[in-house]
Order: structure tokens, then C-alpha cells, then sequence
């Protein structure tokens, strides 16, 4: 759906994800600024189930765009959603240690989520599902802080 329409989080995840949020989707785009770890869609998973990964070179030929989207940007907030992100952007490799918690990112606030997608089992724990709930208390914090006058 997002190649199709040419927008990211269209799909059942981006429902998820403004859902957690709390947001509806004119909302959600006029809040963020959406990019991704790599710039092409790297395909389905082998088994089908999902996409694939993208590989770390991967990664690193498209890490030259996101660093200067954020450098252009300079956010206040950052939600980096899924292990790929919270690798790339934060050095974490573990969500279980890192959702609900806030991180500094140059000068913007970084508050890593789970990806939303309906393959990973990650929420299927009750703990990081409450994980999940603080993290997303955390994000309703610094939107509110960015709207304060």
C-alpha cells in the first residue's frame, strides 16, 4: 500500500501505529515527518510472512539521507519504530531495554517504540506490553511540551 500511494505507514501497521498514538491519520502527518532506515523497499521475507530486513549494507548506503534529514529537520522528537531503528539511530540492540524509556538524539528526544507490524510477537508478552504503554505515556509528554507556548 505505502509504494502504491507513495506514503509511509499506510498499511495495517501505520493504522497500529496511530492507534497507539492516539491519533487520526491527517493528524499523524501533520505531526511527523516520516523516514525510513533505508530508501528502498527491500522485499518480501523468504517465508512470507512479512518484509525483510534490510541488510546492514543496506543500511549504510542510505545512512547518508536519514542523517541529513535530521540534521535539515532538527526535531524535537524522534520515534524510532522497530529493532532496526533503535539500532541504527540509538546503538540498542534490545527493545526490551529501551521501550519506555527516553533517550537523547543530538538535541531532540528520542523515544523508541516497537514496530506495529502483526509478525513481530514482541507485544505478545504482558510486560512489554506495558512497556509499549509507557513509552507511548512518554511520546503524550513531549507533544504536549511542544505545543506548551
Amino acid at each position: 500500500m505505502e509504494g502504491t500511494e507513495r506514503r509511509p505507514w499506510r498499511g495495517r501497521a501505520g493504522r497500529t501505529l496511530r492507534a497507539w498514538l492516539e491519533l487520526d491519520e491527517e493528524a499523524f502527518y501533520e505531526t511527523f515527518y516520516c523516514v525510513s532506515i533505508t530508501r528502498c523497499y527491500p522485499g518480501r521475507c523468504a517465508s512470507g510472512r512479512g518484509d525483510r530486513p534490510a541488510t546492514p549494507a543496506e543500511m549504510n548506503l542510505c545512512a547518508f539521507w536519514l542523517d541529513w534529514e535530521l540534521r535539515l529537520l532538527r526535531p524535537d522528537l524522534v520515534l524510532p519504530v522497530g529493532g532496526l531503528a533503535v539500532r541504527r539511530l540509538l546503538g540498542l540492540s534490545r527493545l526490551t531495554d529501551c521501550i519506555g524509556e527516553r533517550y537523547l538524539l543530538g538535541a531532540a528526544v528520542a523515544v523508541p517504540l516497537p514496530h506495529p507490524s502483526g509478525v513481530s510477537g514482541w507485544l505478545n508478552d504482558v510486560a512489554n506490553r506495558e512497556r509499549l504503554q509507557h513509552a507511548l505515556a512518554l511520546v503524550r509528554e513531549e507533544l504536549a511540551a511542544a505545543t506548551d507556548p
